[in-house]
């Protein structure tokens, strides 16, 4: 402490740190216990009484003294994955309705999209099938996929209506 803390004298005692860690030390190992009302002990917890008021099915009786699902009692393990949700018969489910059809497209469309994804598929397999890359097969591959982009991006729409008019253009009667 510097003196001007001593001046100010600031009420607390001086902590004994030996003490501290002695006290620290001899508890070393044990659990401390749990604050009243936190956690269930073992005998206390109702597997019945859960949301839904649906009873849990306890698992089956092993052997008490097995290392595999023996709880700290003796008795069998129940976690979440014992827990089975119950049917419910009475409800109606919901049935998504039917998706509508999607739009017929034109063959020019279709066959673009065919070069888009099949010229890079078409050079993927050729590596993977381990074939010669041949002047013919990686013309095919790279200009399927540039034509068909290029003919996708030339038939997508601007956006504005066909009929449109100049609105400066006076009223149409």
């Amino acid at each position: 402490m510097t003196e001007r803390d001593q001046e100010r004298g600031d009420g607390r005692d001086p902590i004994d740190e030996e003490a501290a860690w002695a006290e620290i030390v001899a508890g070393y190992g044990e659990e401390p216990a749990d604050p009243p009302g936190v956690w269930p002990k073992a005998g206390e917890l109702d597997l019945t009484d859960t949301v839904d008021r649906v009873p849990v099915a306890e698992p089956a009786e092993g052997p008490a003294d097995g290392p595999a699902g023996a709880g700290p009692t003796g008795g069998p393990l129940s976690g979440p994955r014992d827990w089975e949700a119950a049917e419910d018969e009475d409800e109606d489910h919901f049935v998504p309705p039917e998706p509508p059809p999607l739009p017929e497209t034109d063959l020019t469309t279709k066959l673009a999209w065919v070069a888009v994804l099949g010229g890079p598929l078409l050079l993927i397999g050729a590596v993977l099938l381990q074939q010669r890359m041949t002047w013919w097969l990686v013309t095919l591959g790279v200009g399927g996929f540039l034509g068909g982009f290029a003919t996708l991006i030339t038939r997508l729409r601007d956006g504005h209506d066909d009929d449109f008019t100049d609105p400066g253009s006076g009223a149409v009667v």
